[in-house]
């Protein structure tokens, strides 16, 4: 048994844009760039009229799929309430929206979809039988500030990020499959819940943005010292018209991760993909040729999946382009070699031989 390397085609959301690569590059990217064959998408990214793409289009995913040996292991679904005009989107009315993501990540041999984490247990129970009927594993994402185990420093925030959040939604989506039994619910986690700094993208960009970079070192310098919403009071006293939004504050405060390591080893068992969020992957000092991001504790999680036997994907899921595209295009990261490192720490942690 063995961790197996994905990526999510997220990752290369500016070269699509850009029109540098279109979905089937990109598939070719990740089995002849990366070696690998394990294939994430964003529904509305890539599927060509989605909700109801054509049959044209799903026979050309599977063929060119097939044609490279490509693994379909995750459809990313969401879930926009607001979509009609005349009303918030009901339970049961968000239930049929996800059934039919469901059917069509069947159609297009994916055998999960993950959903965000605040999508309402309730809607993810009604689907249990859409699910067992196509084949088709639900997972809700475990996204940075949610914690694996609840109880963390930021459970009594009421601003920014942290604010509001129902900090039980593991443990919702646990009893969900004891009650029911199903084997068709499962988790997502995602890596950034392992991020114990701010990334040095986010920090360049908000620097660039900000009206006082004092306030943006206090932060960086601070942070550890105050709790939550004492820190956005003592940057707004100290520093007024600092123009640094509450969510960014949040970024340049980050000191410590939302899950200790330790705590997937519980999970491991109802994991049905992870994805590997990155945000700069740099050299590591002395060592050429391997890579690292230096906010991100990849190395820890990795050797508690190992030794708990988790033999699904990791995807890589780069994200540190969207703090650099304020910019111009020649300053633009190259999203494919950003990838490409990845997986070189991907395949070192893992004990994957070259």
């Amino acid at each position: 048994m063995a961790i197996k390397r994905g990526v999510s085609l997220y990752s290369y959301q500016q070269a699509q844009f850009f029109g540098k690569m279109d979905w089937k590059a990109q598939v070719r990217e990740v089995r002849e760039g990366l070696g690998t064959d394990g294939i994430e998408i964003i529904n509305q990214q890539l599927i060509r009229d989605y909700p109801f793409p054509s049959e044209q289009f799903i026979y050309d995913w599977r063929n060119y799929l097939a044609r490279y040996n490509m693994n379909a292991v995750t459809m990313d679904v969401y879930l926009d309430v607001h979509q009609f005009r005349d009303h918030v989107m009901n339970y049961r009315e968000a239930a049929e929206h996800l059934k039919n993501d469901i059917r069509l990540a069947a159609k297009m041999g994916f055998k999960n979809v993950r959903c965000l984490v605040l999508v309402p247990i309730e809607v993810i129970e009604m689907c249990i039988p859409e699910a067992e009927k196509y084949d088709v594993r639900i997972g809700k994402e475990i996204h940075a500030p949610w914690p694996i185990k609840p109880g963390t420093v930021h459970d009594k925030a009421t601003k920014g990020m942290a604010a509001g959040i129902n900090f039980n939604a593991v443990d919702e989506m646990l009893e969900l499959r004891l009650r029911t039994g199903s084997p068709y619910v499962g988790l997502v986690p995602d890596f950034g819940i392992f991020q114990f700094a701010p990334s040095e993208v986010s920090i360049e960009y908000i620097r660039r943005h900000c009206h006082n970079q004092d306030a943006v070192d206090f932060i960086l310098e601070h942070a550890p010292e105050y709790k939550h919403d004492e820190l956005i009071d003592v940057v707004d006293e100290k520093f007024p018209g600092h123009g640094i939004p509450v969510n960014s504050i949040d970024r340049l405060a980050l000191h410590k991760p939302c899950c200790q390591p330790e705590d997937i080893k519980d999970i491991i068992p109802y994991i049905i993909s992870i994805h590997g969020k990155f945000y700069n992957m740099t050299e590591i000092p002395g060592k050429p040729g391997q890579y690292e991001d230096k906010c991100i504790d990849y190395a820890t999680p990795i050797k508690y999946l190992l030794e708990g036997g988790f033999d699904g994907y990791i995807d890589s899921e780069f994200e540190g382009q969207r703090d650099q595209q304020d910019r111009g295009v020649e300053y633009l990261v190259d999203e494919v070699e950003q990838v490409r490192r990845h997986h070189e720490m991907l395949k070192r942690l893992c004990g994957e031989a070259d």
